[in-house]
């Protein structure tokens, strides 16, 4: 083995990068990970405001994240991420006729999918006859494989109406959950994807759907501890370091250039979102190429506000009847000083609101705030401002499947990596690192390095 083959150049430090530059340089190979940004973490990251420490978005994680869950381990975070006990989950419906109406998602002890019955049973946002056609139309997703290619094409409010679920059902079940976790409403979902996220979180195992999320801002973890990780393991990081080309070297290897030096290596891990790694991709690394660039994207848009005083009591709630979809108390982890309350509101599949103006959001959503939470009305609001994530994630549209790669391209030694890739989730932090587990994995049996692979149901 040369020199070269025991290089390896990944392109990217967000999730999928890092994970993928610690799994190779923990089977021994000299590591290099390049990224453009002044930190890594991807879109999962923080920044400064004042006296405040913002991420960018609320991002959480359920304990059938396995991936995620080991990251977290390798970096040595995991204690600045728990996990509930047990999954609960306050909805609030601000639309109901005899007023503002709680419930809650809860799991029970109970084996599957009897954990969820009794909240079922209880959840006053749904009739009594809605109630019992969810419990049909679980029985039928249990039967369904996400993987089989033609779930893909169908479009996963199409199949809910099949088994009977109203529009009611749909927006104060399905849709609270999977628009959180699929970045799109049942109607723009694929089956697949639909079927893979209900499964794998409500219907798989009793503790499943456990909500974990940091206690810490995420540049703590995904930056801060996973440097510090990659420092221990050898890797060499280049920060504010833009690749600009990657090519074969006469002997077979690979170059990648940067503004300002070239790196030479044996594998090269192109952890970047799917447009720009087309544009990166050299002659021949994929059939058809161009399809990545019909993977399209979806926005996420985050809400934050301030408050003088403490206005909510839980540390989340989902809300109906209202366009305010997830809030989040994040005033501990933010450092907000003077007893006040920073809560961040989600807002997924937020094509609507994006490209609104502050002002404009400002208007919206400060008197939904005062709708769902009264302590609110007499408050005062010391700071509002957004984040927007255009391209968020990758649109789970029907379809969407056929146009994912796998880590492998046709040309030895080049890996795909990122949630959009074929990983079988969607664009999610799980996502993220499994496509960097499963890249550095497929480089390092092409180089007949054999090493156990972290996650049981891959081994």
């Amino acid at each position: 083995m040369s020199g070269s083959d025991n290089r390896a150049v990944v392109i990217g430090g967000g999730l999928a990068g890092v994970t993928a530059a610690l799994e190779l340089a923990d089977a021994g190979l000299r590591v290099t990970l390049l990224e453009s940004r002044p930190r890594l973490g991807g879109l999962a990251f923080s920044f400064k405001r004042g006296d405040l420490t913002v991420d960018n978005g609320q991002h959480v994680y359920l304990r059938c994240c396995t991936a995620y869950r080991w990251f977290l381990d390798r970096v040595d975070g995991t204690a600045l991420a728990p996990l509930q006990d047990r999954l609960d989950v306050p909805v609030l419906d601000v639309a109901h006729p005899g007023g503002p109406r709680l419930g809650r998602l809860r799991r029970s002890a109970l084996p599957v999918p009897l954990h969820l019955a009794g909240s079922l049973a209880r959840y006053p946002h749904l009739s009594p006859a809605e109630r019992v056609s969810v419990g049909r139309a679980a029985l039928a997703l249990r039967r369904l494989d996400p993987a089989d290619p033609a779930l893909d094409g169908l479009d996963f409010a199409t199949w809910l109406a099949r088994y009977g679920q109203s529009p009611r059902t749909i927006e104060a079940l399905w849709d609270l959950v999977g628009i959180a976790t699929l970045n799109a409403t049942a109607a723009q979902s694929s089956l697949g994807l639909a079927a893979m996220v209900f499964k794998t979180g409500l219907l798989s195992e009793n503790g499943a759907a456990d909500i974990g999320w940091a206690s810490v801002p995420l540049g703590d973890l995904h930056d801060t501890l996973a440097r510090k990780q990659l420092d221990a393991a050898g890797v060499r990081t280049e920060l504010r370091t833009r690749v600009t080309s990657v090519c074969r070297t006469q002997d077979g290897n690979w170059q990648v250039d940067t503004e300002g030096e070239s790196f030479g290596a044996g594998t090269v891990v192109l952890a970047v979102p799917q447009r720009e790694a087309h544009g990166l991709l050299p002659p021949g690394a994929l059939a058809d190429p161009d399809k990545l660039l019909d993977i399209g994207t979806a926005p996420i848009l985050n809400v934050h506000v301030v408050y003088d005083r403490k206005v909510l009591k839980q540390p989340f709630f989902a809300a109906l009847g209202s366009p305010v979809q997830w809030v989040f108390d994040r005033t501990d982890a933010s450092g907000l000083p003077d007893g006040g309350q920073y809560l961040a509101l989600s807002q997924s599949a937020a094509q609507e609101d994006i490209d609104e103006p502050v002002s404009v959001l400002r208007a919206k959503y400060l008197p939904e705030l005062e709708r769902l939470l009264p302590a609110a009305r007499g408050a005062k609001v010391r700071d509002f401002f957004v984040t927007r994530e255009r391209t968020a994630t990758f649109a789970p549209t029907p379809g969407v499947g056929r146009l994912r790669p796998g880590a492998r391209t046709d040309t030895p030694g080049l890996y795909l990596a990122g949630a959009w890739t074929a990983t079988g989730w969607p664009a999610t932090m799980e996502g993220a690192v499994r496509s960097g587990l499963s890249a550095a994995h497929a480089a390092l049996a092409a180089l007949g390095r054999h090493r156990e692979h972290p996650l049981q149901e891959a081994a």
